[in-house]
Formats: structure tokens, C-alpha cells, sequence
């Protein structure tokens, strides 16, 4: 099993910076893919970013040159760098982590983007 806790959520305004980090714990050894997902309300949950176990990363194209997506090397957390933050980044981001073909969720942070 693996637990995840996300941190770093709150209220900015549209422009603003923002940094969500993700502390997983339990069995973290073999975990392949750390990601970022996020959901709106009325809207589906989407990928923001992903990162795999050799470094490779892959963006949703409304975020890409504006987030930033870094693991560290023991698997153990995963951040999200965002710059530049629109309105329409306003979501509950989830922090994701795959192992072994099993999936785990933490239980979400809110982010508020204000004009």
C-alpha cells in the first residue's frame, strides 16, 4: 500500500505561483509513474503532468511551459511547480502514483485561481 498526502493548495490571484508537493509513504519502492491530475467542478478529472521513474515527463497541453512536474530519486515525493496560474487552473489537484499496476489517489488540494 501507498499513502499520499498533498500539501500547498490555496488562493491566488490570476499571474501567481503556486507549489503543490506530495508526500507518499508505505511501499514506495517500484513505483513507476508519479502524476498530477485535477478536477474542475462540473468537468472530468484531467492529467496535468506526469513524471516516470527514468525522468521522463509528459504535460496537458493547457499547462505545458507553465508547470513544472520533479520526483525525488528515492520515490517519496512528487511536486508540481505551477507559474503563471489563468482562472481556469481553479480545481481540486489529486496526486497520483502508480506500483505494480496498482493505483493510489491522495485526497486532493484545493487551488483557486481570483482575477
Amino acid at each position: 500500500q501507498v499513502q499520499l498526502l498533498e500539501s500547498g493548495g490555496g488562493l491566488v490571484q490570476a499571474g501567481a505561483s503556486l507549489r503543490l508537493s506530495c508526500a507518499a509513504s508505505g511501499s514506495t519502492g517500484l513505483i513507476n509513474v508519479m502524476a498530477w491530475y485535477r478536477q474542475a467542478p462540473g468537468k472530468e478529472r484531467e492529467m496535468v503532468a506526469s513524471i516516470l521513474r527514468d525522468g521522463t515527463t509528459n504535460y496537458g497541453g493547457s499547462v505545458k511551459g507553465r508547470f513544472t512536474i520533479s520526483r525525488d530519486s528515492a520515490n517519496t515525493a512528487v511536486s508540481l511547480q505551477m507559474n503563471s496560474l489563468k482562472l481556469e487552473d481553479t480545481a481540486v489537484y489529486y496526486c497520483y502514483v502508480s506500483r505494480l499496476l496498482r493505483e493510489y489517489w491522495g485526497q486532493g488540494t484545493q487551488v483557486t485561481v481570483s482575477s
